[in-house]
């Protein structure tokens, strides 16, 4: 067979791919080769032990729950970031508010270190 021949052993024109923009991106195109590959070695009966078990394992209950757990979680740690970014956006608004109460109380900027913790 010759070098730069695009046809494999079995005489299957092997296909071609755009090159990927991204080192992601590359990663996702090799991860569907892969999934492509391991369907037909299952369609075959070619597929190995590790792969038969794969993609059982994928079918578990057990497998869905840690999934959820996994999609709660990250949920959770969203709202945490969400609540904490909010909480220093209200610490700026209290200080704004008790500047602003001095400043309507008489007391002029130059006073405002006698009320700072």
């Amino acid at each position: 067979m010759a070098k730069g021949s695009t046809r494999r052993s079995s005489d299957q024109p092997v296909r071609q791919i755009r090159p990927a923009l991204s080192p992601e991106a590359r990663e996702n195109q090799m991860i569907a080769l892969a999934e492509a590959l391991a369907e037909k070695q299952l369609l075959d009966g070619t597929a190995s032990q590790a792969i038969i078990t794969h993609y059982l394992k994928l079918g578990t209950i057990k497998y869905q729950h840690e999934l959820e757990k996994l999609r709660n979680e990250n949920e959770l740690l969203k709202v945490k970031s969400e609540s904490i970014a909010k909480s220093g956006h209200m610490e700026e608004l209290m200080q704004a508010a008790l500047n602003a109460f001095r400043k309507y109380s008489g007391y002029s900027e130059d006073d405002e270190d006698t009320f700072d913790d």
